[in-house]
């Protein structure tokens, strides 16, 4: 409880909350960055991966990953004392996208990991959100020893509008991924701004 002009105590502020999808192709890094931003112990649904699911899931490029997420993952993040961001991981694999329809239900906006290795990967997650009117932006996971590329040639590569942020960005740290997360934000906020003001006649 904080002081108010007149230093009577003020209640405290009870922070909005919002749903954000973390999205992506197989072994982009999604439970990475939840794990990495999130200020509780994320929930995690991960399995190891089985020699049934050799046949259906391309290792190619992530030969070293032995876990997948087979439901979601769950983080949060205060971004200030009145905002809120609860975080929600899909998970990558085709077999699994059955799920996306139910996490996207009030969902703010979606960032877009891609990696440069396998741009393909994300396409059908970008192709998910525009059908949709979702708002989301496209953040370029950096790994070790992958090109990197300008933000300008990936949104190219992507076919994406220009309003569509693209940044990279560093999975692994805290600071990289709070940094997509409020550009995130900002760009769906943005975009619910443009979609309340009267047309022009």
């Amino acid at each position: 409880m904080s002081l108010g002009r007149t230093g009577q105590r003020q209640p405290p502020v009870e922070p909005v909350t919002l749903k954000i999808l973390v999205a992506g192709g197989f072994g982009v890094g999604k439970t990475t960055l939840v794990g990495a931003v999130s200020e509780i112990r994320p929930l995690r649904t991960e399995e190891l991966l089985s020699e049934a699911g050799r046949p259906i899931d391309d290792l190619q490029g992530v030969e070293r990953k032995v876990t997948t997420t087979v439901a979601m993952d769950f983080g949060r993040i205060t971004l200030r004392e009145d905002l809120v961001l609860y975080l929600f991981g899909t998970p990558g694999q085709d077999r699994f996208w059955f799920l996306w329809d139910e996490l996207a239900q009030g969902a703010l906006g979606a960032v877009v990991l891609a990696d440069t290795r396998r741009l393909e990967d994300c396409f059908a997650a970008v192709d998910y959100f525009e059908r949709r009117g979702i708002p989301f932006m496209m953040a370029v996971n950096c790994f070790e020893g992958a090109t990197r590329y300008p933000a300008d040639m990936v949104r190219q590569a992507l076919d994406l509008d220009e309003e569509v942020p693209v940044v990279l960005c560093d999975a692994r740290k805290r600071e990289s991924a709070k940094t997509v997360l409020i550009s995130l934000v900002e760009h769906a906020m943005t975009k619910a701004s443009q979609a309340r003001e009267p047309a022009a006649t």
